[in-house]
C-alpha cells in the first residue's frame, strides 16, 4: 500500500470524528495523516530536545559518552547532552493534558515515545518513565473522566479480532 492510499485508513478505529493533534515535526504530521486529514500541529508534542545527542542512537552513545548518558538515564532532571531534560518534558506534557481536563470529546495524538512515556508516567502516577517501551504506530487512548483512564487498544486497523 502506498502513502496515499493509506491516508485516513486507521481512522475507522475510533468511534466518531475525534479531533486529530500532533507533533510539529514531518514524520509526526505524515504519521497523523493515517488518522485523518483535519489535523491540528500541537507544539507541546514535539520530541525531546535531545541536544548535542539528537540523531545518535542508544547503542553509540553507550559506547562514546557512557558515563554523562547514565547520568541522564538516572536524574531525570539532568541534560547533559544540552538539551532538555526529562523532568522539563514530562512538565511539557503534563501542561498540555491539564489543558484537556476540561475539553469534551476524543482527542487522537500522534507523537513521540518520549512523549507517550511522559504522558504515561503522569496518568499512571509514578510508573517508572524508562520502564515504558513505545513501538512505532502504537495506539493508545487516554481518557478523563473526573480522573485520567488508560486504555490500550488492539492493533487491527479492521477491528477484527
Amino acid at each position: 500500500m502506498d502513502w496515499q492510499s493509506a491516508r485516513g485508513s486507521r481512522c475507522a478505529q475510533f468511534k466518531g470524528t475525534p479531533r486529530l493533534v500532533c507533533g510539529p515535526e514531518l514524520r509526526t504530521r505524515q504519521t497523523a495523516e493515517l488518522f485523518g486529514s483535519d489535523v491540528e500541529v500541537v507544539c507541546a508534542l514535539r520530541d525531546c530536545d535531545f541536544g548535542n545527542w539528537k540523531g545518535a542512537r542508544i547503542d553509540d552513545l553507550q559506547k562514546s559518552a557512557a558515563d554523562t548518558l547514565q547520568i541522564w538515564l538516572d536524574d531525570p532532571n539532568s541534560a547533559p547532552h544540552g538539551g532538555e531534560s526529562v523532568a522539563q518534558l514530562a512538565e511539557r506534557v503534563v501542561a498540555w493534558l491539564k489543558t484537556l481536563e476540561a475539553i469534551q470529546g476524543h482527542i487522537v495524538a500522534v507523537t513521540h515515545p518520549f512523549v507517550i512515556r511522559a504522558a504515561l508516567t503522569y496518568v499512571l502516577q509514578g510508573a517508572s518513565f524508562n520502564l515504558i517501551d513505545v513501538e512505532p504506530l502504537s495506539t493508545l487512548e487516554l481518557r478523563f473522566n473526573g480522573r485520567w483512564r488508560l486504555r490500550l487498544l488492539g492493533t487491527d486497523p479492521e477491528g477484527t479480532r
